[in-house]
């Protein structure tokens, strides 16, 4: 029997990630959205490609969660698109509610499924979903940390000429123009980025990574991004259903992790079957784990506006 995946949220970025997952084959897909006829076009678009691919897999658009009943993966992508000018306020509130809603229909038909939570603000909102979904915590994870580090190795690559596969690195700290990059741990073929790049290059590769989404979406001025974003999903989702216990830098409840209590941060885990099977703790600068800090203050700055919200 396949694996069973529901994406919920029929946008670009569920859409993109649902084509993604349906075309490795290996797993039956369920799209939701509560836009009637949005997910069931695009899953017979994407269900029309099979024969061309060779993939006998099933994908399915719906505007209910019967059919996503015992996933063993939920994404939840759903939520508006960061807009320019849109406040930070704005997002936080509207996207609460919309994933406390999906979240709490989705557990109902999948209480053993894993969460991956995608909506932004990212770390809020997996931290909201923990909250509602009632699950441990090791099912609960968001995507943030491969986008950011896939995004920090392609800009690396670019300014050194090199394949992004001899770039390693990683992506700490809440998604946005907190999180940290780890010079310390970034490598080009096993050697340090400091050897092949001055610092100064290097800080403005850092500073392009921070506002990496920022820049997509003032080039495309109705949107933000969403093929990287799915890419870096479908990762996550491969990592779980495969039980790769790959070590990606995913969005994950710390308690006492690297002097962090109760919030969802971009760390390194080890993703497996039973999601985040644990927390990698690896060395940092001073200079870093001050940096890490202050992402934390940030992420709990949000944390205690979702706490305070308004009534809808």
């Amino acid at each position: 029997m396949r694996k069973k995946v529901t994406v919920v949220g029929a946008g670009n970025v569920g859409a993109t990630t649902a084509q993604r997952l349906y075309e490795r084959g290996y797993m039956d897909v369920v799209l939701v959205d509560v836009v009637e006829g949005m997910p069931q076009g695009k899953a017979l678009d994407i269900q029309e490609s099979g024969p061309v691919l060779g993939v006998d897999a099933s994908i399915t658009g719906t505007n209910g969660y019967d059919e996503s009943a015992d996933s063993d993966v939920v994404v939840v992508t759903a939520g508006v698109a960061r807009k320019p000018g849109m406040s930070r306020d704005d997002l936080l509130f509207t996207n609460m509610r919309i994933v406390g809603a999906v979240v709490q229909e989705a557990v109902k038909r999948s209480p053993d499924a894993v969460l991956v939570v995608v909506s932004n603000p990212l770390d809020a909102m997996v931290q909201h979903a923990y909250g509602v979904a009632g699950f441990p915590k090791e099912r609960v994870v968001g995507m943030a940390g491969v986008l950011d580090t896939a995004r920090f190795r392609t800009f690396l690559a670019d300014e050194l000429g090199v394949s992004v596969r001899d770039v390693q690195a990683y992506v700490l700290g809440g998604h946005g123009d907190q999180m940290v990059p780890l010079v310390k741990h970034t490598t080009v073929g096993g050697v340090s980025i400091g050897e092949l790049l001055s610092a100064e290059r290097l800080e403005a590769v850092i500073k392009r990574t921070q506002g990496g989404g920022g820049e997509i979406v003032a080039l495309l001025k109705t949107g933000s991004a969403f093929y990287a974003p799915s890419a870096a999903t479908a990762e996550m989702v491969d990592a779980i259903l495969l039980d790769q216990k790959r070590q990606l830098p995913c969005a994950a409840l710390l308690e006492g992790e690297y002097g962090i209590d109760g919030v969802y941060m971009g760390v390194p885990v080890i993703l497996g079957a039973g999601g985040v099977e644990r927390v990698v703790e690896l060395e940092l600068t001073a200079a870093e784990r001050e940096a890490l800090d202050r992402s934390a203050d940030g992420v709990r700055e949000l944390v205690e506006a979702m706490a305070n919200a308004p009534a809808a």
